[in-house]
């Protein structure tokens, strides 16, 4: 039985993504161990992926090589046996600690220099991968082989109590429609749908009998607040930013009638619980990281300027978001 350990990447969507591979491997050899070694930050997401086996943390501050650290983890690790190792993130330092456990095949794209801790390298054509998703699954097929006709689709399974166990958690109920926002992007305010533009699509469900719980991290705190002061009834809507732990957002989503959020890993949560989701694209493109299910509405008006990659609009103007307005994504949402 065919033991694999897979190094996940540090980006809530990317690890969302991250399950297409983990599918694929399924397709491939059914019968395969799949192992996960992620960051804490994203970690939590393996206990919604039925294929993941095992999940381990790697305790390392962001962007530290951690020799040390590594070599101890990885030496751990041989007692585990795994028989390859697919490293998703590019750097030097996320091939290490495979090398490290001498797992003897180690796959991953040419990035930093590291030939020397790969032997199943692949050469990155971003012209025939050109999405995120199309990599990771490429991973794990052999080298140059075609992708499959049909990626398969990230599906995080939430069962009914692992959501009323978040909802009672946080003091909350589910008696009436329920509009997620999720306003934040960790990447930079680039990706930010304004705050007055959530509220107005805020309103106007609430006007129709709808409730709004806002979500996202710490970080997005401020901006959901923004949204909360400009809300009219107040009574209906809830600020749940930075209250929350990964999984127990996941959960509320999965109870969700309808989510809007920008480009962020909320977005690919959303979409993997196959929700009805409307996704705000400015800076960033959807030809590479698009919500990836057939539930998901993505609204970009694909401006000369656009997408630019910024994480703040280098114009000041933030056009590709400032006038995608309320009323483009109201009328989208009519359609559910």
């Amino acid at each position: 039985m065919k033991k694999i350990l897979v190094v996940a990447p540090a980006w809530v969507g990317d690890m969302v993504m991250a399950q297409s591979l983990f599918k694929q491997l399924k397709r491939l050899s059914p019968h395969c161990l799949i192992d996960v070694l992620a960051v804490p930050w994203v970690l939590p997401l393996t206990a919604r992926m039925d294929e993941v086996r095992h999940s381990i943390e790697l305790p390392l501050n962001h962007g530290c090589v951690c020799w040390q650290q590594r070599y101890q983890l990885g030496k751990a690790l041989r007692a585990e046996h795994h028989q390859q190792a697919i490293v998703l993130p590019n750097s030097f330092k996320s091939a290490l600690i495979p090398f490290f456990a001498r797992i003897p095949v180690r796959t991953g794209f040419v990035g930093e220099w590291r030939y020397p801790l790969l032997n199943d390298w692949r050469p990155l054509k971003h012209r025939f991968l050109l999405r995120t998703v199309d990599r990771f699954v490429a991973l794990a097929l052999a080298k140059n082989a075609p992708l499959p006709e049909h990626i398969p689709q990230p599906r995080l399974a939430v069962n009914p109590a692992q959501s009323q166990t978040a909802i009672d958690a946080l003091g909350l109920a589910v008696n009436a429609k329920t509009l997620v926002l999720c306003a934040g992007a960790e990447y930079g305010t680039a990706k930010q749908w304004p705050a007055e533009h959530f509220a107005v699509v805020a309103n106007e469900k609430i006007a129709q009998g709808w409730q709004v719980w806002l979500l996202g991290s710490a970080n997005d705190a401020a901006v959901s607040e923004a949204i909360c002061k400009q809300i009219e009834q107040k009574q209906h809507v809830v600020n749940l930013a930075g209250k929350t732990t990964l999984l127990q957002a996941c959960d509320l989503i999965a109870v969700a009638t309808a989510v809007v959020s920008n480009d962020s890993g909320l977005m690919h949560i959303a979409a993997a619980l196959d929700k009805p989701l409307f996704a705000l694209f400015g800076s960033s493109d959807p030809r590479f990281t698009p919500p990836l299910s057939r539930h998901a509405h993505v609204l970009s008006l694909d401006l000369a300027c656009s997408p630019c990659f910024k994480r703040q609009c280098p114009l000041k103007h933030h056009d590709c978001l400032r006038q995608l307005l309320p009323s483009h994504v109201l009328s989208r949402m009519a359609q559910i």
